[in-house]
């Protein structure tokens, strides 16, 4: 769910844990369509940092949103395969766990940038 977020994340990439990929390892409940339009994210916009930043944070949001309710299902025993559950709980935390790094880093960098004397 997690795109590079303007080469910050060396190589990261947040699209492996959204979408399409993230609904067929776990079993979500979007469709291929779905998922497709969910990474598409901004269409026809020119994007650009905003545009990539806006577009991780609301498919962080998704996947955390798959989490509750694959634990929420979990914890009623309306799931047939745990596994499953499981798995779309983990990747929402790494998600987060990712996200949080971008963070730290963006934030360092912004920190060394305004240090940096002319």
């Amino acid at each position: 769910m997690i795109v590079p977020v303007g080469g910050l994340g060396a190589g990261l990439s947040l699209e492996h844990l959204t979408g399409a990929q993230s609904a067929e390892a776990t079993g979500s409940s979007l469709s291929a369509g779905q998922a497709t339009e969910a990474t598409a994210g901004t269409g026809g916009q020119s994007g650009g940092f905003g545009g990539e930043l806006t577009e991780a944070i609301s498919s962080l949001e998704g996947t955390q949103q798959s989490s509750d309710a694959a634990s929420q299902a979990l914890a009623t025993g309306a799931v047939k395969d745990p596994e499953s559950a499981v798995v779309t709980v983990e990747d929402a935390q790494l998600a987060m766990e990712l996200a949080s790094q971008i963070r730290t880093k963006a934030a360092e960098a912004a920190q060394s940038i305004f240090a940096t004397q002319v």
